[in-house]
């Protein structure tokens, strides 16, 4: 694509990312921070843009107005579908920028109504239809004092086997080039954290694994507005129903970082809850950065198996793959 569709691309990404507010100051800094370090050359000005769509609001036929094909245009449709859903399903406030956005593009109806349903369906499936299995009480005292821990209904080798996986599958959709599958990489998160606390005797749904999340420094919009735009900048980003092609090589380093973040998460997570939610922020932050070094250096260990992971998705069939999961 040429250099002011990418820019219309990210244009429209940031202008979803705000379309319902975006009320938290620590997601906010964190686009604006993302908006700088994603353009480090200053090439495409995303610092600009960015105060452009929080200040000035900018039209939506202006902004998509570089984008000349099809594919472009559903492209830039796709990954706002994607930051409106990767803090949970759509607001009223983003379904009717989604509508805005796709009469804008001059997308069909039903076209921008099945990818906006699918981006929603994805979200949804982060928390399972039937919930887990609590442990029992006396097996799970409600209380924790320091230096005692919780009993799980999850043996350590299930855990150990359970956050791998997670790791490993959310390596796996980052070598993808559909935006949808970036997507899937948090309501996978959000899905780890929920097993790990229900595992702990907790009563979870979604907005309580969202939040523990949040408190340990991983951002929802700002996560997936970082994946899906590093692709997008380095040519990799393609759509649902086309992609650009498996850019396994050169996705390497974004796809170690995913399995990073995905291992670390459960770690600290299992850490929180075993313990009986006694750390505070500053010491869930702290943890999770530490154990985010480690797992970026065992990610190596595990190429082969993400790559083999990556060649068996099904771009298709993400709400499935997230609910099974």
């Amino acid at each position: 694509m040429e250099q002011q569709e990418v820019a219309a691309i990210l244009n429209v990404a940031l202008m979803a990312a705000f379309a319902d507010g975006m009320k938290s100051e620590v997601e906010r800094e964190s686009v604006r921070r993302l908006a700088e370090t994603l353009d480090p050359a200053g090439s495409l000005n995303l610092a600009a843009l960015y105060r452009d769509v929080l200040v000035g609001k900018p039209e939506l036929a202006g902004v998509v107005a570089p984008l000349g094909s099809d594919g472009a245009r559903h492209l830039a449709y796709e990954m706002a579908v994607g930051v409106c859903d990767a803090d949970g399903v759509q607001s009223p406030a983003e379904r009717v920028f989604l509508t805005r956005l796709a009469q804008a593009l001059a997308l069909p109806a039903a076209e921008a109504g099945a990818l906006a349903d699918e981006g929603d369906a994805i979200a949804a499936a982060a928390v399972p239809e039937q919930p887990f299995a609590a442990p029992a009480p006396d097996s799970a005292p409600a209380t924790a004092t320091a230096g005692t821990q919780r009993a799980s209904t999850l043996t350590q080798a299930e855990r150990d086997k359970l956050i791998l996986d997670a790791a490993v599958m959310n390596a796996a959709l980052e070598l993808l080039p559909e935006s949808l599958s970036t997507l899937a990489i948090i309501p996978l998160q959000v899905r780890l954290v929920y097993r790990i606390g229900r595992s702990f005797g907790y009563e979870m749904d979604a907005s309580h694994a969202r939040d523990f999340l949040a408190t340990v420094g991983v951002g929802l919009t700002s996560q997936y507005l970082e994946q899906a735009g590093r692709k997008l900048l380095g040519g990799l980003l393609g759509t649902l129903t086309g992609g650009i092609g498996r850019g396994i090589g050169r996705q390497a380093a974004s796809s170690g970082l995913s399995f990073a973040s995905t291992w670390a998460l459960g770690r600290v997570a299992e850490r929180y809850y075993a313990g009986g939610r006694t750390l505070d922020r500053q010491t869930l932050q702290s943890a999770f950065g530490a154990l985010r070094d480690e797992a970026r250096a065992l990610a190596p260990r595990y190429a082969d198996e993400i790559t083999t992971r990556s060649r068996s998705i099904d771009p298709r069939a993400l709400r499935s793959l997230v609910g099974k999961f």
